[in-house]
């Protein structure tokens, strides 16, 4: 894309203060009963995030100094919903639960708390967590982490600084994947300025961002060719959550049998202290996959013509597709590679919610990504009180109007190249 001299630091900073603005006020202003004020501030920030995102692509560049300066005023907006209370998700009380009972010698994937007979293991803040009545459907890299930071404190808030520095240690990971990459290291701030990774980071402490973490690790590590690192790094992330797995295509002649061999041995590892029960550790994980319905179109689409369950291996299906095609189409250091395959995957899985597409965050610097960032800021319509068919209309109508938007461009732009002069 043509860089626009008239694009200026200024101009991408007043977007950043009116961002900054608007997640202030959803620290101060609980969601719960300031329904409006959460409303406006969430669309106004999208659409200031967006306009950086698309500033950002034309942007010629600026100094480190006012770059750094752009750093610490997200850091500033991320301190008062680190210390607010979690409104939007109770899921950093199961973080807390699951780390606390591992550490008194229970087994999380066994455990169900709402069972009377562990209610003394119960703090005021695990009450809080959303169904109580399952065990816990996360993987074991993700536990174990829970575990490391309940040794720590057994509070959300620890658990949510925990989350925090994972997201620095992303950032620190995008400026060195730009800057070896000889790409304007302004890029990071379509990661750092995105106001999903601050609601559902510092706000909400979801564990996504630990796998988004070991997810652009291995981006950065393979396209730098340090392939051990890459392979340890992604068994890391599959172990967070399952999702990156579908992945797998975009290592095909990447990595040595020996590093693949690494990264399988130690995911395995990880799950080494659950398995004295005599069952696979999945906890709630199937049930969770065969009954939540969540912000959903496609697959309750599919669910309504063919009602099978069979359903549930399509979402893998496609991303492992969508990967296929980037790993022959696509090097290594392109974040579109690693971006679409999860997001098609996601497009068509049985639950969607926002927190989910914090996976793909990192991978926002390019113009190819667009639609993905606009994904990412209009899915937080979840969280607004509208009938899920206007829900669905704002998340996936903005999404397709600039998905079109952005074909017209690029084929406009290709037909101007071919064009006799």
């Amino acid at each position: 894309m043509v860089k626009d001299q008239s694009v200026t630091p200024a101009a991408i900073l007043g977007w950043g203060l009116v961002i900054a603005a608007c997640l202030l006020g959803i620290a101060f202003f609980d969601s719960r009963t300031h329904a409006r004020v959460f409303v406006a501030c969430t669309a106004l920030a999208g659409i200031a995030y967006i306009r950086t995102v698309w500033l950002l692509s034309r942007f010629a560049g600026g100094s480190n100094r006012l770059l750094a300066l752009c750093l610490v005023l997200a850091a500033g907006w991320r301190v008062p919903l680190l210390l607010a209370t979690p409104t939007l998700s109770t899921d950093v009380y199961r973080y807390v639960w699951d780390g606390r009972i591992q550490r008194l010698g229970y087994d999380p994937y066994l455990v169900v708390p709402s069972d009377s007979a562990v209610r003394h293991l119960h703090t005021a803040e695990t009450l809080l967590m959303n169904h109580p009545d399952f065990p816990t459907p996360y993987p074991a890299v993700a536990e174990l982490f829970f575990r490391a930071v309940t040794m720590v404190d057994n509070s959300a808030r620890a658990m949510k600084s925990a989350i925090v520095l994972c997201d620095a240690a992303i950032v620190a990971v995008l400026l060195w994947w730009l800057s070896a990459s000889n790409r304007s290291q302004w890029w990071v701030l379509t990661y750092v300025w995105n106001p999903l990774v601050a609601l559902e980071g510092a706000g909400n402490g979801h564990v996504d961002l630990l796998g988004a973490l070991c997810l652009v690790l291995t981006a950065a590590s393979l396209a730098r060719g340090r392939r051990t690192v890459a392979a340890t790094a992604f068994a890391l992330a599959v172990g967070v959550k399952f999702l990156p797995v579908i992945l797998v295509p975009l290592f095909w002649g990447r990595i040595r049998l020996r590093d693949a061999a690494l990264g399988v041995g130690i995911l395995a590892a990880f799950y080494i202290p659950f398995l004295g029960h005599g069952q696979l550790p999945l906890g709630s994980l199937g049930g969770y996959l065969a009954r939540w319905r969540v912000n959903a179109p496609v697959y309750s689409a599919l669910e309504w013509v063919f009602p099978t369950r069979g359903l549930v291996g399509v979402p893998v299906a496609v991303g492992f597709a969508a990967a296929l095609w980037m790993r022959w189409h696509l090097d290594p250091d392109s974040p579109e590679a690693w971006a679409w395959p999860v997001a098609t995957t996601l497009l068509f899985a049985p639950t969607i919610f926002p927190w989910y597409l914090v996976w793909v965050t990192p991978f926002l610097f390019t113009p190819r990504t667009l639609p993905l960032a606009v994904w990412t800021v209009s899915s937080l319509a979840v969280y607004w009180p509208l009938p899920v068919w206007a829900t669905i209309v704002i998340e996936y109508g903005s999404i397709l109007g600039v998905a079109g938007w952005t074909l017209a461009q690029s084929m406009g732009a290709r037909r101007a190249t071919n064009s006799p002069v």
